[in-house]
């Protein structure tokens, strides 16, 4: 049966059918799971902002600020998710290896490298 509109397909869950053995056949997977702009939008919002607060955090010595940090990070990204790209976040299956590729996809966006990679990625998974 299809899904219906708004609903994940099989092939954009984020828990794909085989459990991955590596972290280079994770971040093809990762990029496959944030395909779209306004998905990778707010995961750098939120990660540019959960930057900023850990920064925020380490100067001031809040745990507070700390604990907001890892709360912006993660709460746009899983909003993005569910809103976006009506996908299980991967962090819940490969939480390491999730953080990582998060931070990876924000400093190659940042350097202007991340279109490259994607487009890579993306056309092998095609």
């Amino acid at each position: 049966m299809a899904p219906q509109q708004g609903e994940p397909s099989a092939e954009r869950s984020a828990t794909p059918r085989r459990r991955l053995a590596s972290y280079s056949d994770f971040w093809p997977f990762y990029l496959n799971e944030h395909s779209k702009p306004e998905t990778r939008r707010l995961h750098y919002v939120g990660t540019a902002l959960a930057l900023a607060l850990f920064a925020c955090s380490l100067a001031t010595l809040s745990g507070w600020l700390l604990l907001a940090a890892i709360v912006s990070g993660y709460a746009f990204a899983w909003l993005s998710h569910a809103f976006v790209e009506h996908n299980r976040p991967a962090t819940f299956t490969y939480p390491l290896w999730s953080l990582v590729s998060d931070f990876r996809m924000f400093f190659l966006w940042i350097s202007g490298r991340l279109e490259p990679e994607l487009q890579q990625h993306l056309k092998a998974q095609k």
